[in-house]
């Protein structure tokens, strides 16, 4: 019997235990082999999965009740999933309904806030599901002692980043932290996004955001992404900007810093 494969593999292989990316898969002739042409199939059919799943607001926010947090349940102007991926435009505003109830919610609590949470399923449901409110938790943890006030978090469906500008405005908040679900890519289905605004309101382009990439536990650490966005968050305070004219220079925490339950650190070391 002949036991040789047609598949040849790379010489680069021992890389593919550094990077998650499609590197080194081998060749069989001209084509790539099996298990990598069905790997790349699957991974495929992962990310049209994440853009497609519905979002679950009842759940987040059922489990933001048993954590005492308040949540509105609002929705953008696009009516279904194929619209909001056809028209981007309607994904960044309000359905009328939604904004009429965050009107009645500003006045009936005058003052407005200094943090409005806002969560979007964005192009990817699972990133919210699986992140949002663990990311949620350490951000409450690690900003107590600021003294800010939190206005109830509000669910977006079929939401995109700017819908967060007209949700901070009718809310009076200062600021608005955005989770939203990234574009899924060919490795990472369920990455979560955070975008952070000073003074929102409608109109505002990507310029005056800042954006924190990548959270997910394959890649920047919930404990870690919610030092980087209080450090912006403090700062946009005392400048009053936020955007391109704010960096993040936010100091690199030490793997002792972050949690032990594997969220944080690099996950090229492993877990603890």
């Amino acid at each position: 019997m002949d036991n040789r494969t047609p598949s040849t593999d790379s010489p680069w292989l021992a890389l593919r235990t550094l990077t998650p990316a499609r590197i080194a898969l081998g060749r069989a002739g001209t084509s790539l082999p099996t298990g990598a042409q069905l790997d790349f199939q699957f991974a495929h059919a992962q990310a049209r999965d994440a853009v497609h799943l519905p979002f679950d607001h009842a759940a987040l926010s059922s489990e933001l009740a048993e954590r005492k947090r308040d949540s509105l349940l609002l929705r953008s102007a696009a009516s279904d999933r194929d619209q909001y991926l056809q028209r981007p435009d309607l994904g960044r505003r309000l359905h009328e309904e939604s904004a009429q109830a965050l009107r009645d919610h500003a006045q009936a609590n005058p003052g407005g806030m200094d943090v409005a949470i806002v969560i979007a399923d964005g192009l990817s449901a699972l990133a919210v599901h699986r992140h949002a409110l663990p990311f949620l938790a350490r951000l409450e943890e690690q900003s107590a002692s600021d003294g800010w006030r939190f206005a109830p978090v509000a669910l977006v469906e079929q939401g995109r980043v700017a819908v967060a500008d007209e949700i901070g405005q009718l809310l009076g908040a200062r600021m608005t932290v955005m989770l939203i679900g990234e574009r899924p890519g060919l490795s990472s289905p369920d990455s979560l996004g955070v975008y952070f605004t000073y003074g929102p309101r409608v109109g505002l382009t990507d310029a005056y955001r800042n954006c924190i990439s990548n959270v997910r536990l394959e890649g920047l650490s919930y404990g870690m992404a919610a030092h980087r966005l209080l450090y912006l968050m403090r700062e946009a305070c005392r400048r009053q900007l936020s955007g391109v004219k704010l960096k993040d220079e936010a100091g690199i925490q030490t793997l002792e810093e972050e949690d032990s339950n594997g969220r944080g650190g690099n996950f090229l070391l492993g877990e603890r």
